[in-house]
């Protein structure tokens, strides 16, 4: 979440060996297969298949489209939360066009406190 003064390191894990962070956020949309792809890397960090000494700090769920989910995908991220901290975010239009929203949602304000940027990326606005 590069929003919250974090390091993107695409579809890899960090390798802290490498003087990458540590300190992992993994992030996936709320659709079908980015749940299955939090699940897949959740299992692959459960069973050693990421580089040692990262520090899962929680799962983002960035919904994938305005209004409620469906049962099952509710139901999907009941089996994530499970085994790991979630915090879900909201739609926000201008992130489909790659913009800024004119203000953040709180979930993020929140979200920053737990990663340490300060809650630095609402800039004191709440929606």
């Amino acid at each position: 979440m590069e929003e919250l003064g974090g390091v993107d390191v695409g579809a890899r894990w960090p390798d802290p060996a490498r003087g990458e962070p540590r300190r992992v956020v993994l992030v996936g949309r709320t659709h079908a297969g980015g749940l299955r792809s939090v699940s897949r890397a959740l299992a692959a960090l459960e069973e050693g298949h990421a580089p040692r000494g990262l520090d899962l700090l929680c799962v983002v769920l960035v919904a994938d489209a305005p209004g409620l989910l469906p049962l099952a995908l509710l139901r999907r991220i009941r089996v994530i939360r499970s085994v790991a901290r979630v915090h879900r975010v909201p739609w926000i239009p201008a992130w489909r066009e790659g913009g800024q929203p004119r203000r953040l949602p709180a979930q993020l304000d929140r979200l920053g406190a737990l990663v340490g940027s300060g809650a630095e990326a609402g800039k004191g606005s709440r929606s």
